[in-house]
């Protein structure tokens, strides 16, 4: 009270840095044409907290905070390969094929003492209010590595059908090798009209992050110190409640659709499948209470953690299965006029729907729980547009050129924490106009001046009454965020 008298609303910093640096060669080896690539690229994400205090060092407590900070580094070397053989087919069989080595690192930082420690005052809350600075515990320094080849192969059968067919393999040094692959067919009915499809299996690795992600914070039970947070699948708390460890996402693409060009217009049609399994997802907060009656899922959580020194935790798991459909439509028409300039025309449009097929539960406690719960469950089936349309001019005269762009969302769902829906919010269907006008000078120099959401258009708001946060008046599931018209200049050289 004596440091913030009016009382005090925590800020989180963040100072992100990016770097990344590549390297390329091509050329031909045997006949081959070869391309030879090195990819480094590294984030450091630092993290702060302001206008806050840790309780329990009282008025000497800084008001500011350094919280500790992530780093993730990627090391790609890539070698790709290509060639066409006559082979007696109505048209050359192209040959493609290649590896790629990814060597990754993964850091979580300690904050400053004070954003996580427990200072002299001991009836109050301690760590920093707001975001609590990752503790020495949570300090992660781990790394992996990972060959992948791969063999294409594509060709004309006969002088409509076309063929090709992929097959990749990878192997881990963290949890194992798989293997995926692709076939894909078109077929030309006139030279105006196609139609193509193709079947594929897929595989996504745990990132790092997934694997060794830790943020806790310390709670005093009758003085006793206990840990509650984020834990890795692998560590002794998320096993004492089922973890496994994680393993690979998969999944099975199906597509088919269809190709029409006459003239200046072109159409393509495209509906697909995607059946993922597996999929990697962060659990439901499972907290234990040593007050809880005996026999319930509140006092066994507390029984299975306290060997651990913790008394609730999340972590991330397999075990959601979805489905998703959709069509993609784009349409495209160009005019060229002499005195006018050249106008590209674009209208793309999608329309998708996602489906939950299969949630996790653990069967550890007395009574089942859901580890991934109506809120979670929503967030995949509603939290993205369910339609998307955008309709883009492009003009260009000489050195002149200009773009006008119009998009529409759909609306999304911001579920709120009720199991009655009661609290649930929506964005509303929303439509964004986006424009830029540039001039590109002889030395190869343009300058473009230009503003998105022309109009500041905002998503529906909250309801104040279902706000829990109050950090802002919109929701952060809105596609096109809430930040409003942005105008901008940029320049740009090309050599």
């Amino acid at each position: 009270l004596s440091v913030y008298p009016n009382g005090y609303l925590p800020f989180l910093t963040t100072d992100t840095e990016d770097n990344s640096a590549g390297l390329g060669i091509r050329g031909e080896i045997a006949g081959f044409t070869a391309d030879f690539n090195v990819v480094y690229g590294k984030n450091d994400i630092d993290f702060g907290v302001q206008n806050t205090i840790n309780p329990s060092f009282g008025a000497a407590s800084p008001t500011s905070f350094q919280a500790g900070g992530l780093t993730y580094d990627q090391l790609v070397f890539g070698a790709d390969f290509s060639r066409e053989f006559e082979v007696g087919l109505a048209g050359p069989l192209n040959v493609a094929f290649g590896l790629e080595a990814r060597q990754e690192t993964y850091k979580i930082n300690q904050g400053q003492y004070e954003s996580y420690a427990r200072g002299p005052i001991t009836n109050v809350a301690f760590g920093s209010r707001g975001f609590t600075g990752f503790t020495p515990s949570n300090e992660v320094d781990v790394d992996r590595n990972n060959v992948g080849v791969y063999i294409d192969l594509e060709g004309k059968v006969t002088e409509q059908l076309t063929l090709s067919a992929a097959v990749r393999y990878e192997d881990y040094s963290d949890f194992g090798d798989t293997t995926t692959g692709k076939l894909a067919a078109r077929y030309d009915f006139t030279p105006e009209f196609a139609i193509r499809g193709a079947v594929s299996t897929g595989f996504r690795a745990p990132a790092l992050q997934q694997q060794y992600y830790t943020s806790t914070s310390i709670l005093y039970i009758d003085n006793v110190p206990f840990e509650t947070g984020t834990y890795p699948a692998t560590s002794n708390v998320a096993a004492a409640l089922g973890a496994q460890p994680l393993k690979a996402e998969t999944s099975d693409n199906y597509a088919l659709g269809f190709v029409f060009r006459r003239g200046a217009f072109e159409l393509t049609v495209d509906g697909y499948k995607i059946d993922v399994k597996d999929r990697i997802v962060l659990s439901e907060t499972l907290q234990g209470s040593p007050t809880a009656a005996p026999g319930t899922n509140a006092r066994v959580i507390y029984d299975l953690l306290a060997p651990y020194g913790a008394t609730a935790a999340r972590f991330f798991i397999n075990g959601v299965d979805t489905d998703t459909v959709g069509v993609d439509v784009v349409a495209r028409y160009r005019i060229v006029d002499e005195q006018a300039g050249v106008f590209d025309l674009t209208a793309a449009g999608n329309i998708n729907d996602i489906e939950v097929k299969r949630t996790p539960v653990t069967t550890t406690l007395p009574t089942p729980t859901s580890l991934f719960a109506r809120q979670a469950r929503l967030r995949f089936e509603e939290g993205t547009p369910k339609q998307k349309l955008t309709l883009q001019g492009d003009w260009k005269k000489e050195a002149w050129g200009a773009t006008v762009r119009t998009t529409f969302y759909g609306d999304v769902l911001s579920p709120g924490t009720l199991a009655d829906g009661s609290a649930d919010n929506s964005t509303g269907n929303r439509g964004l106009v986006d424009l830029e006008a540039r001039y590109t000078f002889p030395v190869g120099l343009t300058a473009s001046v230009g503003a998105d959401n022309v109009f500041d258009v905002y998503p529906r708001q909250i309801i104040p009454s279902q706000n829990t946060t109050s950090a802002s008046p919109f929701s952060s599931f809105s596609p096109f965020g809430f930040s409003g018209r942005f105008v901008y200049g940029r320049l740009a050289y090309n050599w």
